[in-house]
């Protein structure tokens, strides 16, 4: 509706509250604008909204505003011009493609509008911190709001060209524009004396269609931006809808209709009463009663100037008596109830506006004081979720964390205190190894084959008894030691996992040696060759206890290096760190490896100075091997039998005796001397040796490889490994600052979010503050 300019003065835009005033709100208890304290009361409140909209929260909370929708050319504009008393531009291409937002506060100052641009998306619609950008001076002359509104939707739609090339009269060729619609808007901040406290957002008109040159998906982009302001609860939808055309077909009642299905915040606004064609004038009054449709609002019924009226230059008061004279004398309107006289005519409808905004307000500023706060506490729990910002020093941050896993790490091979500690799960390994290695003993039997079924078997030797947990069966088993076996703890068993070994293969292995020896010598290489097939079995277990170390030294690290790195940057920094690392635990794999072999190479050729152990070892089984024999000899069985049965014991005593007459001190036991040597007393002899010094070797071995394995890769792994991280991911020199920089910089994801979300708190930060500053 383009007013004459200049022709009315501020006192002429009066909204004539005195003479045309809503007496009461009904059940609402709205009272009119005429009321001091109460127009002060709602002013405020506006006021608050406004400055909570400029923070940009009402991306976050639901704050209560009016939203006018409507069709193209459903006299919305013009409505909205009626309200503010300011003309809107009506070029194509610029008028509709952007909300307009309108704050009308009453004020005792001259007339003055302050246009201002903002910004909540950035070109592609992703949010952005919310931007108040005031384009151009004050305007206290209504004749240059026009242009200017004008000149402000053509920057917002080009935000990435200086908006002061717009403010200076800048041109864009038609369909030029970076976007087509935008959800920045132009903010009007219009103030005067007989101004009515009210704000709304017009929104740009439903499009049905488009023209050749017009492109299909503006029809949705239109409705999606209508639809993400009426779609929250506390948006009080303005429905304009035109007389002239069919009510069911225009867009904008179904949409209003979707998002508040009960009529519970729409109020409707039926505009041009002048061309509803004869005969259908009923069903338009219908509405009004609110027989059909109803709204808890109701309908309202505006009548804007005839673009003849226009032509004739006719200004904004006239235009408003015009309207008055109009529901006044025409029918149907004239011969309407009086009661709903107070729904017709721009005044009322402002009026009603005002109050229903501020009562919403009321009712909402509590619910959006809580909602704030936990939405506060929410966006800072979801910053601390985020990983660390990236320092500032990012130089002095990379050498940070460094020291802090190369620490851990230290205490890590050290050993720490834990039942899951690295070193406790090596010991594991280590005692499973030392069982492995145990299991290679010969398993010497001091009996011929021919006679193994006839022998029992061999009793354990109790003088290991303190020193392994033999397995029964193969070291000997018998029901006199299961006491004993009872005492040893609650390790499970060793079985002996080679093949038995007769005394008579022993003694054959033994003459089959001979060489140039006299008849009374058996060679060393017998003995030798028995302890280097079992040294040749060691390198298994040895292996596999190197192997289970190494990975659980690589698991361990894995998991530290994640938990120290994972959360800077991109992921770089973390693999690098963890190939250096890996690449520093395989040196010293290696390192341990060549130890391992060395040890077994030295194992190989039989040789102790641990004589004493040795001599006793090989004593102790001899004496073993022996009483094992001789307990399965039927000649010294016979004798003990005969020693024990005192009916039999006779010729026992009647030898003893003789003896003792001859000077000769024996017992029964003794008389085994005076029997033939043992033929196989040779063979005794190289099973006990063997035999006692794998006692010593297997402990020396199981000592041995367990220590080069911590020395060389366990505590061995912290030996240069700091050299080795600085000089790998070289962070000194000239471009450390640089490679650290880089190294720090955080994914593009969590860096949005991390913006997102900072801007979020600082916006609510911000709106909390203005909450603060109510005072009614």
């Amino acid at each position: 509706m383009s007013f004459t300019p200049g022709t009315s003065t501020d006192s002429e835009i009066a909204i004539s509250a005195s003479s045309d005033s809503l007496p009461s709100a009904g059940t609402n208890g709205g009272v009119g604008l005429s009321d001091p304290a109460t127009a002060s009361q709602r002013r405020a409140m506006l006021d608050l909204i406004n400055r909570l909209r400029n923070t940009g929260v009402q991306r976050d909370i639901d704050l209560p505003m009016i939203a006018v929708i409507g069709n193209q050319s459903a006299g919305k504009s013009s409505l909205i011009e009626s309200i503010s008393g300011i003309t809107l531009p009506r070029s194509q291409g610029t008028c509709t493609r952007c909300p307009t937002e309108c704050k009308l506060t009453q004020a005792d100052s001259p007339w003055a509008c302050v246009v201002k641009l903002h910004f909540i998306t950035d070109e592609r619609g992703s949010p952005i911190k919310a931007t108040n950008i005031p384009f151009g001076d004050p305007i206290f002359n209504k004749a240059h709001v026009e242009e200017r509104i004008r000149r402000a939707q053509r920057a917002i739609l080009n935000p990435n060209t200086d908006c002061k090339k717009f403010l200076e009269g800048y041109q864009v060729t038609s369909g030029a524009n970076e976007m087509s619609f935008s959800r920045n808007y132009v903010s009007l901040e219009i103030s005067g004396r007989q101004l009515a406290d009210l704000s709304f957002v017009d929104l740009p008109g439903l499009i049905a269609s488009v023209g050749r040159a017009g492109d299909a998906n503006d029809i949705d982009l239109v409705k999606n931006l209508v639809t993400s302001y009426i779609e929250k609860p506390s948006c009080l939808i303005l429905l304009t809808v035109a007389c002239e055309t069919d009510f069911e077909n225009q867009g904008a009642h179904h949409l209003a209709r979707q998002y508040d299905p009960k009529g519970k915040r729409t109020v409707g606004v039926l505009t041009k009463p002048d061309r509803i064609p004869e005969g259908e004038e009923e069903s338009w009054i219908r509405l009004i009663r609110n027989e059909v449709e109803p709204l808890d609002n109701n309908w309202y019924c505006v009548k804007q100037p005839s673009s003849h009226d226009i032509t004739l230059g006719i200004n904004w008061i006239d235009a408003r008596n015009m309207e008055k004279q109009f529901f006044r004398e025409k029918k149907p309107w004239s011969g309407l109830d009086s009661h709903l006289h107070r729904l017709l005519g721009t005044g009322r409808l402002t009026e009603r506006l005002s109050v229903i905004l501020a009562e919403l307000i009321a009712r909402r500023l509590p619910e959006i004081q809580d909602e704030l706060q936990t939405i506060i506490i929410q966006t800072r729990n979801d910053l601390g979720e985020l990983p660390p910002a990236p320092s500032k020093n990012p130089v002095g941050e990379i050498h940070r964390v460094l020291k802090e896993f190369t620490r851990e790490l230290s205490e890590l091979l050290k050993g720490t205190p834990d039942e899951e500690g690295l070193i406790q799960t090596i010991r594991s390994y280590s005692e499973a190894f030392k069982r492995e290695v145990y299991a290679t003993a010969p398993n010497f039997v001091p009996w011929e084959q021919k006679d193994s079924l006839l022998c029992r078997k061999l009793p354990p030797p109790k003088f290991l008894s303190n020193e392994e947990n033999v397995d029964a069966e193969d070291e000997g088993d018998d029901d006199e030691d299961k006491d004993d076996d009872d005492d040893r703890g609650s390790r499970p068993p060793v079985t002996l996992r080679g093949n038995v070994i007769y005394i008579d293969q022993v003694m054959r292995r033994a003459q089959k040696g001979r060489t140039r020896e006299l008849p009374d010598y058996y060679p060393f290489v017998v003995q030798a060759d028995y302890i280097s097939a079992i040294v040749k079995e060691w390198q298994e277990p040895a292996v596999e206890l190197f192997e289970a170390v190494y990975s659980v030294i690589k698991e361990r690290i894995g998991k530290m290096v994640e938990e120290h790195f994972a959360h800077l940057g991109k992921g770089g920094l973390k693999q690098a760190v963890l190939m250096i690392v890996y690449d520093h635990l395989d040196e010293a794999a290696s390192r341990t490896k060549e130890k391992i072999d060395w040890l077994l190479q030295v194992e190989r050729a039989p040789a102790t100075l641990n004589t004493y152990y040795y001599a006793d070892y090989r004593d102790k089984f001899l004496a073993y091997y022996r009483g094992c024999r001789e307990a399965n000899d039927s000649t010294m069985s016979n004798i003990r039998r005969l020693a024990t049965e005192w009916r039999k014991a006779d010729p026992v005593n009647k030898a003893l005796t003789s003896l003792k007459e001859l000077g000769i001190s024996a017992e029964a036991d003794d008389l085994a001397k005076l029997l033939p040597a043992d033929p196989l007393e040779v063979a005794l002899g190289i099973m006990a040796s063997v035999r006692g010094y794998f006692q010593v070797a297997y402990r020396r071995f199981v000592d041995m490889i367990p220590l080069a394995i911590d020395y060389e890769m366990v505590r061995g792994l912290e030996r240069g490994l700091d050299e080795a991280l600085l000089e790998g991911l070289q962070v000194t020199g000239e471009d450390a600052h640089e490679r650290c920089t880089a190294m720090l910089q955080e994914p593009a994801a969590i860096s949005s979010k991390r913006q997102e979300l900072s801007k979020k708190l600082e916006r609510l930060r911000a709106a909390r503050t203005e909450l603060k500053r109510l005072s009614v």
